[in-house]
């Protein structure tokens, strides 16, 4: 499986330095608006064609020119950023192109304490005995748990966050971590509650991985919200996509939890967006390991 990894990786390439001797190519970077600054781990969505690419640590990306139509759309999404589009023609030179988006404002709601006790309150899985099989994705792609607050409690904000990171894989790689609103289609994760990068790297794998996000003041949603994880590069390597079944998957692999009755999991693919994860194993539905634990207020 290694090898076959670092073939898929070598063709894809691993230099930031994109070649302009590539034709039928999209090739560039991804700055910031204002500061011209780099931003990594953007993806690239060319609507139609439904393929995209993830830009690496330096911003840079490559991709393919549009083959089933002969006009598109680049959708530009970064976390902390707005949305950003850009008209494609095939046929037209698109190599070293300079994708500017501007940022994102977020407005943090206030909370009003009027409680005399805080405790912690778990969300999601309680489980720590993972069920059999393994949940992987790849660069850009992303898996969401829907941490429900099931008994209506009072919640305060957000403390940490935590994944059930198995053993197989390369579980020690980096990963980002996304927290989301259950307000899109069917309930499905949408606006971002996390406007910043948060990078990290389990020590292990067979165990849970817990993130602190203490220090970022979030306010958790009465109804709950999706803990997500989103599969990046690291290094100087590239990731495109056209959505082939034979890809190999990439980086860490999550374990799966069947003690709830419903579907509370979400896949992203860049390209595609989100679809609801309803496998089933007898009554119990097949879900990523995830939890939250928040303020409870008393």
């Amino acid at each position: 499986m290694i090898k076959r990894l670092l073939f898929i990786i070598s063709v894809i390439g691993l230099s930031p330095f994109i070649s302009r001797a590539q034709e039928g190519r999209i090739t560039g970077r991804v700055v910031d608006a204002e500061t011209q600054s780099p931003i990594p781990f953007a993806s690239i969505n060319l609507r139609e064609e439904q393929t995209g690419a993830l830009t690496n640590e330096y911003g840079y990306f490559q991709m393919a020119m549009p083959t089933k139509v002969t006009e598109d759309s680049i959708i530009v999404m970064a976390l902390g950023y707005k949305r950003t589009a850009l008209f494609v023609k095939r046929g037209t030179n698109m190599e070293e192109v300079i994708l500017q988006i501007p940022k994102q404002p977020i407005q943090l709601a206030n909370i009003v304490v009027e409680a005399s006790k805080v405790r912690p309150l778990t969300l999601g899985a309680h489980t720590n005995s993972p069920g059999a099989g393994m949940i992987q994705g790849m660069p850009g792609s992303q898996y969401a748990f829907l941490c429900k607050n099931e008994k209506a409690k009072k919640l305060g904000f957000i403390r940490s966050v935590a994944f059930y990171i198995g053993e197989n894989g390369f579980p020690r790689e980096p990963f980002r971590v996304r927290l989301y609103k259950a307000d899109g289609n069917y309930n499905a994760p949408n606006s971002d509650m996390l406007g910043e990068s948060v990078i990290v790297s389990a020590a292990r794998g067979g165990e849970w991985f817990t993130v602190d996000l203490t220090s970022y003041n979030i306010p958790a949603p009465e109804e709950g919200f999706y803990v997500a994880m989103e599969w990046i590069v690291s290094g100087d390597k590239f990731y495109t996509t056209n959505f082939m079944d034979n890809y190999t998957p990439y980086g860490q692999i999550l374990r799966p939890t069947f003690e709830f009755k419903d579907s509370r999991t979400w896949s992203y693919a860049i390209g595609r967006g989100w679809n609801l994860v309803t496998l089933a194993n007898g009554n119990s539905r097949f879900n990523a390991m995830m939890r939250a634990e928040v303020d409870e207020y008393k």
